[in-house]
């Protein structure tokens, strides 16, 4: 194998950067034209935002696919066998798009009954089952792509997901100006509706883009065996408890958003926009986090523990480096950001008292983003399923439930992020220095 440059990793890493903060950028302008409306812009920016999070809920559970089918590409293109998984890719596929059309159907049936579980009422409820009831049918076409980019990304190639991604985001910011505010004498504003047509059309050229760039530019095709692949039960294995693993994590999500909306219609508006910050910067360092999936997954086919140690230490140096960077931009640019959502003296005022608290977050996720990327690639899923259960069930929710006890509110939340946050990178970096202690890989 050769040295693990860091052009090597960039090659990877920046073009995974550039894909990977479109989708919260697609939120993000999303939230930051809603919530400049006429009318009813903090309502409309909470309804927004309580979709925005259920919607990564299941993007994250179902697009746990792409990691599985990433990490088995990745090794096997390392061990020089993608032949063996030619006809494991489409029924992969097929599984997905199925899976997708009744996720739809089920959960836009009952829209209004899952927005209530999220404390929303009256006009957020309204509004929320609006919008959502256009956007879900995009869960569809964002599977397949995720599922596309996973094989991409395990053939050492983020360019082509980069690519499609930034056209959809280019695509969305667009259509979101022009549907939501409407164009004089063509067609009236169709506000929190247009925000949904906007992700929606956006969402399916992306689809369309991923499949076309499937058939032409990778050794794969969509040509159906009937005979079950050898490799479906370990595809389904890791899959599920990637899947268990991000319901742990959506639990975190769901109880910060159900909490922060019964702090009060300002408390859930200032929560939206820092969870889009976050959710930014979370993509963002994931860029590295994705180079080192592409990158851990082949040397780990290769056998060449060597370079698996020496790539880990130099993605979580870049990425920190990455964190600090936009920490520094955050302290910089801390009260012009709060306006770019929205105008409201008491969203901003509240937003300004506890935003320093993503900001710390930043360099602690950097390395819990790392090594989840790093363990995704390896195939180490099961141990990544376990901590997460422990971060979020034996750290997040205790903290939350203490600190709402005493009256924190929305500093409780942020904090037991910060800890939930803390517990996973700590555990897993624990784990990945014990496996080269104790089970003394040699190099190749």
């Amino acid at each position: 194998m050769e040295k693990i440059s860091f052009k090597t990793i960039n090659k990877l890493a920046i073009p995974s950067i550039l894909a990977g903060i479109i989708e919260p950028v697609i939120s993000i302008t999303d939230t930051a034209i809603i919530g400049h409306v006429k009318e009813f812009p903090t309502e409309s920016l909470a309804a927004v935002g309580l979709v925005g999070s259920f919607m990564s809920a299941l993007f994250w559970i179902l697009a746990q696919t792409k990691n599985a089918i990433s990490s088995i590409v990745s090794q096997h293109l390392g061990a020089k066998r993608l032949h063996h998984i030619k006809t494991l890719i489409p029924q992969v596929l097929l599984m997905n798009l199925l899976l997708g059309i009744i996720l739809v159907f089920v959960t836009r049936y009952f829209a209004k009954d899952i927005f209530e579980i999220y404390a929303a009422k009256y006009r957020i409820l309204d509004f929320s089952v609006v919008y959502y009831k256009i956007r879900v049918f995009g869960l569809i076409f964002t599977l397949i792509t995720f599922t596309l980019f996973g094989i991409f990304r395990g053939l050492q190639n983020t360019y082509w997901a980069m690519f499609i991604s930034v056209i959809g985001g280019i695509i969305n910011i667009v259509l979101d100006y022009l549907l939501v505010y409407g164009v004089s004498g063509y067609f009236k504003p169709m506000h929190i509706e247009g925000a949904a047509w906007a992700s929606l059309i956006a969402q399916f050229v992306m689809m369309i883009l991923a499949i076309t760039v499937f058939l032409r530019k990778t050794p794969f095709d969509l040509n159906i065996s009937l005979q079950i692949h050898s490799h479906i039960k370990r595809f389904l294995s890791m899959t599920g408890n990637l899947i268990i693993r991000t319901i742990a994590l959506n639990t975190a999500i769901f109880l910060s958003n159900r909490y922060a909306t019964s702090y009060g219609k300002n408390a859930i508006a200032v929560h939206v926009i820092l969870t889009n910050i976050w959710l930014f910067t979370t993509f963002f360092l994931d860029g590295y986090a994705d180079a080192g999936n592409s990158l851990a997954g082949k040397l780990y086919g290769e056998k060449d523990f060597l370079n698996l140690k020496k790539l880990t230490g130099k993605l979580i140096k870049y990425s920190e480096f990455v964190a600090l960077g936009l920490a520094l931009v955050f302290i910089i640019f801390y009260k012009p950001i709060g306006s770019l959502f929205t105008n409201e003296p008491e969203v901003i005022a509240l937003y300004e008292q506890v935003f320093w608290l993503v900001i710390l977050m930043q360099p602690v996720g950097a390395i819990a983003f790392i090594f989840d990327g790093i363990f995704k690639g390896l195939g180490w899923v099961k141990f990544l399923r376990n901590m997460q259960l422990v971060a979020t069930f034996v750290v997040f929710v205790p903290v939350l439930l203490i600190l709402d006890a005493y009256g924190l509110k929305l500093y409780g939340v942020w904090i037991a992020f910060l800890l939930w946050m803390a517990v996973r990178a700590g555990s897993l970096w624990w784990r990945f220095e014990r496996f080269f202690k104790q089970e003394k890989p040699i190099e190749t």
